[in-house]
């Protein structure tokens, strides 16, 4: 809304608007097989989620004038039903569609910002999981398009590349858990661990088949979550126990299809889990936040080609003004394109006192460093 203030068309709101307008090449997200609850729950509720995902009224109207998103990284179908469970002048406590109990403040909820505060995940033991596990079968119907072959046949007619979303075995897990319970359960419970990672690898080996079977893809992704500032929240060691293994056949199937660019989304520092992930044939890293000690520069000198990277323009630089954002991508864009494999991107979301002149600014010269024709803002 601020930039709307500072000259921004009012459009600007809407994300298909801003690929538009600052041209951004987009790679559509085949999110179905995971929102397709999440879509018929907004639909019931005032909203919708539109073609691929993506968001046109992603809200869920709990009534007292507090709305949710109907979002989830979760893929559990069905998804969980939202409901409030207290509130006072300034907060409320609720379920959230991924099961988790959160306080929020209602300002923040209304203006779509801010964490809230975790109380309490939809699993604590063996019991609580064996519930939420009914809601990862590949096979529930809700989870599919109705008219599969019509959305196929939409699908393999885009223009723009398509991305699978393959999932993930860390940050599944502590979306369902907790931050804190997992990293104890890796120790007092593996056995559960263990378990809870083969639905997920069962769930995704079927999802990629039966969508690979059918659609042309070009990319998956994988997403995480699993770092900080200074390194894994999980040691590599475990890395290489419980998740390299489930990695690697995810890898080789989707290399049976031809599908050859497999990403893999976290924040904090990846320095130590890269080679891991290299090995286990993951090869395009992203957002590489700066703050974190990520380095494109850096990694494409010690990795070569094996690694596609993505991200690594500091966040920072953009609130700091024209010097500063020209310094930032001065340092390393034009090495990492003439070197290939990079795809320029701030690293992480923008934040929100980032002006518009200043991302304008932003945009150009990158266009000016590719080659591109400046845009007229």
């Amino acid at each position: 809304m601020e930039w709307i203030e500072q000259g921004a068309p009012r459009e600007i709101i809407n994300p298909g608007f801003q690929r538009d307008y600052f041209q951004f090449q987009h790679i559509r997200p085949l999110a179905e097989h995971f929102l397709l609850r999440i879509r018929r729950l907004a639909e019931t509720n005032s909203g919708a989620l539109g073609e691929g995902g993506e968001e046109s009224s992603s809200k869920i109207d709990l009534g007292h004038g507090i709305t949710v998103s109907a979002r989830t990284r979760s893929p559990a179908v069905p998804a969980y039903e939202p409901r409030i469970i207290s509130e006072d002048e300034s907060t409320v406590t609720l379920r959230n569609v991924t099961g988790q109990t959160v306080k929020s403040l209602k300002k923040a909820l209304k203006m779509d910002w801010g964490m809230p505060i975790f109380l309490d995940f939809p699993v604590r033991d063996r019991a609580t999981w064996n519930e939420h596990k009914k809601r990862l079968d590949p096979n529930t119907p809700e989870r599919w398009p109705s008219d599969w072959k019509a959305y196929v046949q939409k699908m393999n007619a885009k223009s723009e590349p398509l991305s699978l979303g393959v999932g993930s075995f860390y940050g599944f897990l502590r979306d369902w858990v907790g931050s804190e319970r997992i990293l104890y359960m890796f120790y007092d419970d593996p056995n559960l661990i263990e378990d809870m990672m083969e639905q997920v690898l069962y769930l995704e080996t079927e999802v990629i088949k039966r969508v690979l079977k059918d659609i042309k893809v070009q990319q998956a992704a994988f997403w995480e979550d699993m770092c900080y500032k200074a390194g894994p929240l999980i040691s590599p060691a475990m890395v290489r126990k419980f998740m390299m293994p489930r990695y690697k056949k995810i890898t080789n199937l989707l290399h049976s299809y031809g599908v050859d660019v497999i990403k893999i989304e976290s924040d904090g520092n990846l320095n130590e889990l890269i080679p891991l992930w290299l090995e286990s044939g993951i090869n395009y890293v992203r957002p590489l936040e700066v703050v974190a000690h990520n380095d494109a520069v850096a990694l494409r000198k010690k990795y070569g080609k094996d690694l596609i990277i993505g991200g690594d323009i500091d966040k920072r630089a953009l609130i700091k003004g024209k010097a500063a954002i020209r310094e930032e991508v001065m340092s390393k864009v034009p090495f990492l394109l003439e070197q290939g494999g990079y795809f320029p991107a701030v690293d992480h979301a923008v934040p929100p006192d980032v002006t518009f002149e200043n991302y304008c600014y932003y945009i150009n010269l990158m266009r000016e460093v590719a080659g591109l024709e400046k845009l007229s803002f």
